[in-house]
Parts: structure tokens; C-alpha cells; sequence
């Protein structure tokens, strides 16, 4: 077991577990978000954390979107968080984080955690939650225009996408036919087969040379 923990505090606090380990734990200090986690050990990772709930979300994107970084993350973050991972298309959770999760991985709420569990107890009721990513994305899709859709459909999310789809820099009505989505389709009801598609139609129509 490898811990990563940036406070040394923590890691002081952690030196009778190591030594009672018998080699078996190995605390490094360094921040998770800026660590490279290939320097932690070989293949198959498990990741097991009660994530700080400010970085829960970079963090868990960090390591779904490295194919084959890791086999398994089982982590606890914040109820709404855990609520927007696992949301599908009609969910009042439903969110970019919805279909960016969904588009490489598989997730599930394992339980819910009360505020009592905690000393002080905080205010909002935790969850946690089983990670596995996909061998392949869920469907085929250039990553910065899958990001940019996304960006642009769910920034205006209650505005049509003929309407919220205006700022990508092509002609939305001719996007959204290549895409086969109707243009008065709103982002909550797209599937992530549908974003990966207007993706692939974004990607096309910027590189097709003027006429």
C-alpha cells in the first residue's frame, strides 16, 4: 500500500502504521493532484481515498482519463458530487461531469455516509462510490472537441442547442444534421453517444476547407 498525503503532520501521525507494517505501507508526501501516479508502483492500481472534497472532481478526472492508469477507484466525496457522476440524461444531476464520467468509465454509489460518522460533523452527507474504467472510451470522439461541446451545450443548458451550440465557430443547423440531433434538443437529454457524435461532426466541419 502506497499513501499519499501532503500534510506532515498526517505523515508524522502515520510513522507507528509504517512501522508496524513491516514494509507493507509507504507514505509519500506530495500533493495528488501534481504527483505522477505511474511512480507509485506497476499495474493494476487500486485507488482507495476519502478524496478532499475541494479536489474530488480534477482528481478523479485525473485518473479516468489516463487509459490504464488504474483498474478500480473506490472513493468518498460529497453526495452532490457522487449524484452528478453517476446522472444520466434526464437527471436533475445531469452535467458535463455526467458524460465526461460516463464516456471512460463506469460508476455506482456504493453507499451514503452520515454526517455523524464525523468528528466535527460537517454539513452535507457524503457518498461513496466504485470507479472502473472502460478498456476504451464509450465511444469514439477527439477529446478537445468533445470537451469543447460539452463546454458550449451545457454552459447554456436551458437555451436550445441550435441556440448554445452558436459559439464553437461553425454553422450550428449544419452541426447538429451531421450529428443527427434535433436542433431544438436540449443538453440534459443528450446521451454521451450523442455528444461523442457532435464531436466527430465539430471536428469535420473545422477541418473541411472554406469554399
Amino acid at each position: 500500500m502506497i499513501a499519499v498525503e501532503r500534510d506532515a503532520r498526517c505523515i508524522a501521525a502515520l510513522a507507528p502504521l509504517m512501522e508496524a507494517s513491516a514494509g507493507r505501507l509507504r507514505v509519500v508526501e506530495a500533493d495528488a493532484l501534481e504527483i505522477d501516479e505511474t511512480s507509485l508502483g506497476s499495474a493494476p492500481r487500486l485507488i482507495v481515498a476519502n478524496l478532499p472534497y475541494n479536489v474530488a472532481t480534477p482528481l478523479i478526472l485525473k485518473w479516468l482519463e489516463r487509459p490504464g492508469l488504474i483498474e478500480r477507484a473506490v472513493v468518498m466525496v460529497q453526495k452532490e458530487v457522487a449524484e452528478r457522476l453517476i446522472a444520466r440524461p434526464g437527471d436533475d444531476a445531469y452535467g458535463r461531469l455526467s458524460v465526461r464520467v460516463h464516456w471512460v468509465a463506469e460508476a455506482e454509489i456504493l453507499f451514503d455516509v452520515s454526517p455523524r460518522a464525523f468528528v466535527p460533523p460537517p454539513k452535507v452527507v457524503s457518498s461513496v462510490i466504485r470507479l472502473a474504467p472502460r478498456k476504451a472510451p464509450l465511444c469514439a470522439a477527439p477529446l478537445d472537441a468533445f470537451e469543447a461541446v460539452l463546454k458550449a451545450a451545457f454552459g447554456q443548458r436551458r437555451k436550445m442547442l441550435r441556440a448554445a451550440l452558436r459559439g464553437l465557430g461553425v454553422d450550428t443547423l449544419e452541426l447538429l444534421e451531421a450529428a443527427e440531433i434535433a436542433p431544438t434538443a436540449r443538453a440534459e437529454t443528450l446521451s454521451t453517444e450523442d455528444f461523442c457524435a457532435l464531436a466527430r461532426a465539430l471536428t469535420a466541419l473545422r477541418g473541411r476547407s472554406p469554399a
